[in-house]
């Protein structure tokens, strides 16, 4: 490697290091792009949130074919799945944006450097060092600033292993066949859109999480709304559950958990999925050597990503308190490029990350839930407004659910939103854009929405904080 100095190395290449990287070669900034990986893209192109979406478009209109007659289209049927072609188009996919990434790094002049990259210790004279180890081949790097983009690795329960038929969410991307019984353990984002997925490929589900509620993360009327319509598509759900044992058996699985009432239940099924969270991908990477002290793995940051060691930064699913979300990660990239740049940069908020959960029905949220509204002391307004008043829903079939707005009783403050239904990924910028540019629930009253669609059930939503919905 040529004794070059980088304005910015980058250890990982997920979205937050691809777009951290993208950012700072715009700004012109000599960028260098570390990765262990044969592949840039990380966890969410290959094993994550790209792949998943792939099989969850498949089910959507798996889905709508079963109700093809209902439609006008005889003769026609819901059709015999052929996972090999929706693997295969899930492949597709992710090569497809895996060279598209490649494309962009040579259009932003970032060097890509291939290896696992670690810290050995402060900056001597501003420069920081960092190790490469590309399989036994060692280099050193040098940069001005350091990001630490590592990424996370799915939390397996103790004593378990993936492989056969124990999956976390990289096996089950590429088995051989649609299992006909699956347990997903964890009703967390990962877990319930797996649960969704499989129940809509014909799988008997069910769906076991240690916390009251599925989704605990979102707003507790999201979660009772989500229960009743995983229900009624006949997933077996079990809140409140501690799993006690997981075992292989001739024909799949066994586990045993203790229910909320106290009784020991045991399941059975051809595969178990263990979605019980995701642990930061900090080992080995030299923190040690530096004044950074991880927290269960996790790195702190101020609100400009910068971590103790002056000089480095970290990004994405190893920073503390920061959701794991490739939105998140990304944004926080762009932070840190632009403040390395010398460019204006202004922090990223906890309260303005959409959430989003890619089940049927979907899931968007951001900002405080009407419980945390409260423990806070605030006085809250809500606003509930049903799709079924929505005619768009109604004509795309896809009605139940709602949105749910949290607002400042005194001022009209937008303090979260909640959705559950159609299209709520996509309708959740709306909250967010109206979040970051302060608009009240009075503004958003007066907001001209077209007639007639799914966000105009926004429309409605704001104004049924005052009471004065128009189509309910």
């Amino acid at each position: 490697m040529p004794e070059t100095i980088y304005d910015v190395a980058i250890i990982g290449s997920g979205p937050a290091g691809y777009t951290a990287a993208i950012r700072a070669g715009q700004y012109g900034l000599k960028t260098a792009l570390i990765e262990k990986d044969s592949k840039l893209g990380g966890t969410c192109l290959h094993v994550g949130c790209i792949p998943t979406k792939s099989l969850l478009f498949n089910a959507e209109v798996y889905d709508h074919l079963k109700h093809a007659v209902d439609y006008g289209i005889d003769d026609l049927g819901a059709g015999k799945l052929n996972w090999k072609k929706i693997l295969d188009r899930k492949t597709q996919i992710v090569t497809k944006h895996t060279k598209g990434l490649d494309f962009l790094m040579r259009k932003n002049k970032v060097t890509v450097v291939p290896g696992f990259g670690r810290l050995t210790g402060p900056a001597r004279d501003g420069i920081h060092s960092v190790e490469i180890d590309n399989n036994g081949k060692k280099d050193t790097l040098k940069a001005k600033n350091i990001i630490l983009a590592t990424g996370s690795t799915a939390r397996m329960l103790p004593g378990l292993q993936a492989g056969g038929n124990i999956l976390t969410n990289i096996e089950i991307l590429s088995i051989d066949s649609i299992p006909k019984s699956l347990i997903v353990i964890g009703a967390g984002a990962v877990g319930v859109e797996f649960a969704s997925i499989f129940r809509s490929f014909g799988s008997e589900i069910t769906l076991v999480e240690y916390l009251p509620r599925v989704v605990p993360v979102e707003d507790e009327e999201v979660s009772k709304e989500l229960t009743r319509s995983f229900k009624k598509r006949g997933i077996d759900i079990h809140t409140g559950a501690k799993v006690e044992k997981v075992e292989t058996t001739k024909s799949g699985v066994k586990i045993t958990f203790t229910a909320s009432d106290g009784k020991q239940v045991v399941k059975e099924a051809e595969k178990v999925l263990v979605a019980v969270g995701r642990a930061p991908r900090t080992e080995g990477i030299g923190l040690e050597k530096t004044k950074i002290q991880p927290d269960r793995g996790f790195i702190k940051v101020n609100e400009y990503m910068q971590t103790d060691e002056p000089g480095i930064y970290a990004i994405g699913d190893i920073v503390a308190g920061l959701p794991q979300l490739a939105h998140s990660g990304a944004m926080s990239g762009l932070v840190v490029a632009a403040r390395i740049a010398g460019k204006y940069a202004r922090p990223v908020r906890r309260d303005r990350i959409p959430a989003c959960t890619y089940t049927e029905p979907q899931i968007g949220s951001v900002g405080l839930t009407e419980a945390l509204a409260k423990e806070k002391g605030l006085q809250v307004k809500i606003g509930k407004f049903p799709f079924v008043g929505n005619s768009k829903a109604s004509i795309v079939d896809s009605h139940e659910g709602f949105i749910k707005v949290v607002a400042d009783a005194k001022h009209g403050e937008i303090l979260g939103v909640h959705i559950i239904g159609p299209q709520a990924t996509e309708l959740i910028a709306e909250a967010v854009t109206a979040m970051e540019l302060e608009a009240t629930v009075e503004e958003m009253m007066f907001t001209v929405h077209a007639h007639p669609t799914i966000s105009e059930a926004m429309l409605d939503a704001f104004s049924s904080v005052e009471g004065m919905a128009i189509n309910v």
